[in-house]
């Protein structure tokens, strides 16, 4: 065989023996994102398109292993001599990415530096008074985050609005005023329409309140156009008996992170919880002389009792002796990463369950496979056994049956009980005078 042949066959095995060792890095590096640091598999995979970058460029200059020189090198081929402030989004993403990788080859672990804490502007002036006043007003009645930075969005173009118009006092604005600001501010395309309906509602609240208060002599919430938004209700994701138990079953419980993730779901599925009461479950929640789980619902505030089964209490039992980092925490589910705190976010349980269902391998095609998609297939199955509304109301915590009413619409098999038997029609009655073929 001739040298060079040889020499080139040589060059290639090592080089993908290198590739392989490379490609182990980026496995674990992604492994430690989800596990350690929970982050989301969209997340994951933009990092992982940015390490496969790298190997690319590896393989193109004959570079066999992989260390921080060879993390400076490419940073330094593909940004020259521009600093990180200077970079665009896409490219300080790819700037992490090194970053992350170089730690993980280095140290077996990634730091991320804390998130900065979200400071929300100051409303100044007569009206921004007024509008702090509303908005923790909206707080004491547990506004979701989400919700609070849509009013504070909202409100502060109010506010800057005013501004602009030199309107400093709420005594100076009135309907006209309040009608112009919207047709200013009135979305050009059709995509924003869901903005518009939130800053309406978010205007028509602070209306109101300004009204109640008596800070307003009339009430312009009421004055104050609706804006419908139509869309076509969504079926709710089920899953079947079968496809439930396949997902717990395969959840591997011999690693402290298998064990949490089990209890997660468990508590999903079997007793419908929603993500954001997983995340918040804490030590004093369970009862475990009455085999009970007592919670107020972080969504309604409305306080909850539900059995603690056996599965789930052995779960937990599991996971508190043998998968959960020792800890001072009150919360039971903690992250895996020491020294373990509780979750930042639901978010977090989300991404348990939906990475539980695509390692099942349960068909998700155009299904939700969150854990509320678990919560609304423990109401189809207890609709399946005829359970009454007010039981069912009971154990999702609804306040009223007409919110568990909407599970009715999946109930396919009960509305065909409904369907009325068509009475047989005399054959003279389409003859007689009168009728559609009567030609007397």
């Amino acid at each position: 065989m001739p040298i060079k042949k040889l020499f080139t066959i040589k060059f290639i095995g090592t080089m993908d023996k290198q590739i392989k060792n490379f490609n182990e890095l980026i496995i674990g590096a992604a492994d430690y994102l989800e596990l350690q640091l929970n982050y989301s598999l969209q997340t994951i995979r933009s990092y992982r398109r940015c390490w496969k970058s790298v190997r690319d460029f590896m393989y193109s200059k004959g570079i066999k292993r992989y260390d921080s020189e060879v993390g400076k090198l490419i940073l330094l081929e593909k940004f020259k001599n521009r600093t990180v402030k200077e970079l665009s989004a896409n490219e300080k993403h790819f700037f992490n990415s090194i970053q992350m990788l170089t730690d993980f080859q280095e140290k077996g672990c990634i730091n991320v530096p804390a998130l900065p804490v979200k400071e929300w502007g100051v409303f100044n002036g007569p009206i921004g008074i007024l509008i702090t006043e509303f908005l923790d007003k909206k707080i004491e009645k547990r506004l979701s985050k989400c919700s609070f930075h849509s009013y504070h969005r909202n409100l502060s173009k109010f506010l800057e609005y005013c501004n602009q118009k030199r309107v400093t006092t709420i005594n100076e604005i009135d309907l006209t005023f309040i009608l112009r600001f919207i047709n200013e501010v009135s979305p050009k395309k059709e995509s924003n329409s869901t903005m518009m309906g939130l800053l309406l509602t978010s205007l028509r609240g602070f209306m109101k309140y300004l009204f109640e208060e008596k800070y307003l002599t009339m009430d312009y919430s009421q004055k104050i156009p609706k804006y419908k938004l139509i869309r076509q209700p969504k079926l709710p994701s089920t899953y079947t008996k079968e496809e439930i138990e396949q997902l717990i079953a395969s959840v591997d419980r011999s690693t402290p992170i298998g064990k949490r993730n089990y209890v997660i779901i468990l508590l999903a599925a079997r007793l419908g919880l929603r993500a954001s009461d997983i995340c918040n479950l804490k030590f004093n929640n369970l009862f475990w002389d009455t085999s009970t789980i007592k919670i107020k619902q972080h969504k309604t505030g409305k306080e909850i009792e539900l059995p603690m089964l056996a599965d789930i209490g052995n779960a937990i039992i599991d996971y508190l002796r043998y998968g959960r980092i020792k800890s001072d925490e009150p919360h039971v589910l903690l992250t895996a990463k020491p020294p373990g705190r509780s979750f930042p976010t639901s978010n977090v349980v989300t991404h348990v369950v939906q990475r539980a269902f695509k390692k099942a391998g349960i068909d998700i095609n155009n299904r939700r496979f969150g854990p509320h998609s678990l919560r609304h297939s423990l109401g189809f199955r207890m609709l399946e056994k005829n359970t009454v509304l007010p039981i069912i109301s009971e154990v999702l915590g609804h306040d009223t049956t007409e919110s568990t009413k909407y599970y009715l619409r999946i109930d396919l098999e009960a509305m065909k009980q409904c369907i009325l038997d068509v009475p047989p029609v005399a054959a003279g009655f389409y003859m007689q005078k009168g009728g559609a073929f009567y030609y007397g």
